[in-house]
């Protein structure tokens, strides 16, 4: 019961342009098999008027969840739309049309990953009263359905939300079920329940985890909050379509939602990439027009986000983007803004810092770090020089020509070095085949590779 998080519903905004069937009290809906063809009974979005009676509708969904390829799921009646793979805008389908054993609408939606337990790798969660159905590559495992207390011990039937809760946010494999004002916290291993009560939070109609954030949602509005203690930011809760859907006269940033975000929003888009990133942990993110993109997380999805959402405090345009030590390092200009990844990003006091003051040199077109090393490079026009981050105070090198008159980002991870410019990417295996290099690696799409759109 709910909907999805922020950039999840850019793809609902664009697409759920059929009317809605009347919300079901207490129920909620299920997903398609995973890698097949839409089945029987999808249906395309339609046109603005739906658009509007969607921007006009005051009820939410039922459940929302993601697919094991990256696909948003939204469950509302007996239907359910999920996000089609080659853009954003979401199929609608009845439920039976990819889980015929279910007799109508459901309560929540969970998808587990578990990669040490093959079992339940990947498996979907369908819950409806006092049952669960679990599915795994669309086909209902065997013994299933089953009571919900014999599956998880301790959590009760007739449950409004569920999420699951990563090791490195909650310490350890959990999952979140909601039931009114209780929350009911499941160990996966231990295979034990302890009850929280957040009444910061409230009741939520669907939970979801989406790039390290949770997010309760409730009729039109989200909140996100904290997945140990339950506490909800300031600024929430916010409206859906504010910012999942480009309801005219409305958006996020006073009318700069998604509906304005145009082809920087558009993942397929050949709109130029302003600067790109590998973390330490080996996230990768793209940065655009003010909005930033997570590339290895197809597992989630492909969607734009504004900074703020992952970067609090950060707005405009990021101009460079590089990781070292734990810490995200974001140029904008002249000034230099640093991050510490952990548990999502949190901004280190004294920052934004000049860029001449921190790393030696007035600007940068682009700036990468390989793993493992405290070698940063910093790319200006056809030029590129070397700071050692570890140095006190830090200075740049001498320039070094480059293969390439300009370059609009640049990112180093263990398959080589990536220069990107314009809808394009040259890899090189090294930093000194990159130097070595008297031409240009040959182009390749960055809309293929990074983020499998069709060619």
């Amino acid at each position: 019961m709910g909907v999805a998080t922020a950039a999840v519903c850019l793809a609902l905004a664009l697409g759920c342009a059929h009317p809605l069937t009347p919300r079901k009290p207490e129920a909620a809906g299920g997903g398609p098999p995973h890698g097949a063809e839409p089945p029987h009974g999808f249906e395309p979005p339609s046109n603005d008027t739906d658009l509007a009676q969607l921007c006009a509708d005051e009820g939410g969904f039922d459940a929302a969840t993601l697919s094991e390829n990256g696909t948003m799921l939204f469950f509302r009646g007996e239907e359910v739309w999920e996000t089609a793979r080659g853009g954003p805008r979401p199929l609608r389908r009845p439920l039976t049309a990819s889980w015929p054993e279910l007799g109508g609408a459901v309560d929540a939606a969970l998808r587990l990953h578990r990669r040490q337990h093959p079992e339940e790798h990947r498996n979907l969660y369908l819950f409806q009263g006092e049952q669960v159905w679990a599915y795994a590559g669309g086909q209902l495992r065997p013994g299933f359905p089953r009571r919900v207390g014999d599956e998880f011990p301790g959590v009760p039937g007739g449950l409004d939300a569920a999420v699951e809760c990563h090791p490195e946010e909650c310490g350890g494999e959990t999952v979140l079920f909601f039931k009114g004002d209780t929350v009911y916290a499941f160990d996966l291993a231990l295979r034990v329940t302890k009850r929280r009560a957040w009444p910061s939070l409230g009741p939520c109609d669907a939970a979801l985890r989406w790039l390290e954030r949770y997010y309760c949602l409730r009729g039109t509005l989200f909140q996100r909050f904290h997945p140990l203690t339950g506490d909800v930011p300031p600024a929430y809760p916010r409206d859906l379509r504010d910012y999942f859907i480009p309801c005219p006269g409305r958006g996020h940033g006073h009318g700069h939602g998604n509906a304005s975000w145009g082809d920087a929003g558009d993942r397929c888009s050949r709109t130029p990439f302003q600067a790109l990133l590998s973390d330490d942990n080996g996230r990768v993110y793209a940065f655009r027009g003010g909005l930033s993109f997570r590339l290895d997380s197809r597992q989630d999805g492909h969607h734009a986000w504004p900074l703020a959402q992952t970067w609090p405090g950060l707005e405009g345009e990021v101009d460079a983007a590089f990781a070292w030590d734990g810490r995200t390092y974001l140029i904008q200009g002249s000034q230099v803004s640093v991050f510490v990844s952990v548990q999502g990003h949190r901004p280190v006091e004294g920052y934004p810092r000049a860029l001449q003051e921190e790393l030696g040199v007035p600007s940068a077109d682009a700036a990468f770090t390989c793993p493992g090393s405290a070698q940063l490079y910093l790319i200006t026009g056809d030029r590129l020089r070397l700071v050692e981050l570890t140095q006190t105070p830090r200075q740049a090198g001498k320039p070094v020509p480059l293969p390439h008159g300009h370059v609009d980002g640049a990112m180093c991870t263990n398959d080589g070095v990536f220069l990107f410019r314009g809808p394009d990417y040259h890899q090189y295996a090294s930093v000194a085949q990159l130097l070595g290099a008297r031409q240009p690696a040959p182009p390749q799409s960055i809309a293929s590779h990074f983020f499998h759109c069709p060619q």
